[in-house]
């Protein structure tokens, strides 16, 4: 029979290796998601998750003998890991989107095209989310997307309950407020065809060869309305 929760925490804490094997096992694939939300890039939320580990490992004596899950002393150490890695992998994205895109060999299409809209979908979650801030952003993906409760995000980031609850609530009227706004520009770009082809007339959209749709928009409406979704759930 696998520990108690506080049993587990004593067996880490002295440092026994099955109990932190049990651990991994039990938490990896939240600490994994967690990480995959706030990067937006799979390979390095897999980084993110076997720093968090390996940083729990190192500090496991800090732990505090009394308390329940390790769930959010992980989340806590990921988000600390995955905030330093998110300027360099805005940098990172926005190079590769601007390389053309290499041909897709027919008989791969459906699962290529799978893991182009499962990319499109963590990059569109990205750019809403980078238009919070980063205390909101913290909040906001441990206790919507990871399930802690206030308490338990508490605990993962070194804050009092009252600050969780702030820090939350102002990012999920934020969020709501930029679904509002980007599906007013959507709204409005599509009365207004004439625009759009405006748009393309400008710098960067040249008619003298096909070009890229321009992301700020697209990418903005999209990623706010996906990201604002879990809010929706939560608050309807």
């Amino acid at each position: 029979m696998r520990d108690t929760e506080n049993d587990l925490r004593l067996r880490v804490r002295a440092g026994e290796r099955e109990a932190f094997a049990e651990l991994y096992e039990r938490c990896a694939a939240s600490v994994h998601q967690h990480a995959l939300w706030l990067t937006g890039d799979r390979t390095t939320a897999e980084d993110v998750m076997s720093e968090t580990f390996l940083a729990a490992w190192r500090g496991r004596e800090r732990l505090h003998e009394e308390g329940g899950s390790l769930l959010p002393w992980l989340l806590g150490i990921a988000t600390h890991k995955a905030e330093n890695v998110r300027r360099g992998l805005r940098r990172r994205h926005a190079f590769l989107a601007r390389q053309r895109q290499q041909p897709v060999v027919a008989d791969f299409a459906p699962e290529v095209a799978a893991r182009l809209d499962d990319a499109r979908r963590l990059r569109a979650v990205q750019g809403a989310l980078d238009r919070l801030r980063r205390h909101e952003r913290e909040v906001l993906t441990l206790c919507v997307w990871s399930g802690l409760d206030y308490q338990q995000t508490a605990e993962a980031l070194g804050v009092p309950v009252g600050t969780v609850r702030s820090r939350l609530s102002r990012a999920r009227a934020k969020l709501a407020r930029l679904a509002s706004e980007a599906a007013d520009a959507g709204a409005a770009d599509a009365a207004n065809p004439g625009a759009m082809v405006a748009g393309a007339a400008a710098p960067g959209g040249s008619g003298a060869r096909p070009t890229e749709p321009r992301t700020a928009r697209g990418e903005m409406t999209g990623g706010t309305a996906i990201a604002a979704l879990p809010v929706r759930e939560e608050t309807a």
